[in-house]
């Protein structure tokens, strides 16, 4: 049963996730979090930051750690194939729809009407993580991370995956100092 419910963690939000990755994260997070409770909003986010600051599709890497997390290796193996699953059936599928009706308006309009969900769903994942960064941070230090990232990220043009260490870094040490550990 465990592996069926990996299984359809990563397969259903691979089945609606129109975007790629980035798109569905959320939709991940819903079932990791909200659906089957194997982990809170914080330790999400802290795979997400993790999976962010690796090479490759943040999708399979959150999958093939959350699988193993809860069902070892074959769990790995089975979040991993649920997440490509999807775009394999569908990129099947949906090619040959899409070269049979290239040329209609309705085809052309679908990326218009997908790219402003896509953005709200990105939104409602960053307030959720600003907040749960307040509460765990505190607002000066939430508020310091996410300036300072933005600046090095803008200003100085720094790999966002230095900005992540540096803020896992950072983290790491606040939750060093804050209980005592110094």
């Amino acid at each position: 049963m465990l592996y069926l419910q990996i299984f359809l963690a990563f397969f259903i939000p691979g089945m609606l996730g129109y975007g790629g990755g980035p798109a569905t994260i959320p939709l991940v997070e819903n079932e990791v979090v909200d659906n089957y409770g194997w982990m809170t909003t914080q330790e999400f986010s802290e795979v997400l930051a993790v999976g962010n600051s690796l090479p490759g599709p943040i999708a399979t890497k959150m999958a093939a750690y959350i699988g193993y997390t809860e069902g070892g290796i074959l769990g790995s193996l089975v979040a991993l194939f649920a997440t490509v699953a999807p775009s394999i059936i569908l990129m099947l599928l949906l090619m040959a729809i899409l070269l049979k009706y290239k040329d209609r308006p309705q085809v052309k309009n679908i990326s218009i009407v997908v790219r402003p969900v896509i953005a709200i769903l990105l939104g409602v994942m960053t307030f959720q993580f600003a907040k749960d960064s307040v509460v765990s941070l505190g607002a000066i230090y939430s508020i310091a991370l996410i300036v300072g990232s933005y600046v090095l990220l803008e200003k100085f043009k720094l790999h966002p995956a230095l900005v992540i260490v540096l803020a896992l870094i950072i983290g790491a040490a606040t939750g060093v100092y804050n209980t005592g550990l110094h």
